[in-house]
């Protein structure tokens, strides 16, 4: 008889989420966990946000952030979409990076994972971070 082979874990086998993050925009990635390739992404610097990231940028006096939690919102809802639609139910996050932000930032994202839980995907990781705002 062939030896049983151990179950992966639902915390290894479930795609990555990760949140890139600068001044200027943010990207949500999520990652296969087999393959590392990307299968999702959104960004704030699709079509759909370029009326609102110019309308930023050529204001006067400038402003440091050109997102806001309100577009953080909007690409977890795109991302949440797009995950639901290739047939993605549960993604994990990392929660030491997402506690390693600076604060301002992670008053920022706790909308966007407010709106990827609405949409029915499961995150594994969220629940032990406190997001502020």
């Amino acid at each position: 008889m062939a030896a049983a082979v151990p179950a992966k874990t639902t915390q290894n086998a479930a795609h990555l989420l990760r949140l890139i993050l600068s001044c200027r925009k943010i990207t949500a990635q999520v990652t296969s966990p087999t393959t590392q390739s990307i299968v999702a992404m959104a960004s704030s610097s699709e079509q759909e946000f370029v009326a609102q990231y110019k309308a930023k940028l050529n204001r006067t006096p400038r402003t440091y952030m050109l997102w806001d939690s309100k577009i953080a919102s909007r690409i977890g809802d795109k991302i949440a979409l797009r995950l639901v639609e290739i047939g993605i139910e549960s993604v994990r996050i990392n929660a030491e990076e997402e506690l390693s932000r600076p604060i301002y930032f992670r008053k920022m994202v706790g909308p966007f994972f407010d709106s990827v839980k609405r949409a029915g995907i499961t995150v594994a990781g969220a629940e032990d971070i406190v997001f502020l705002g």
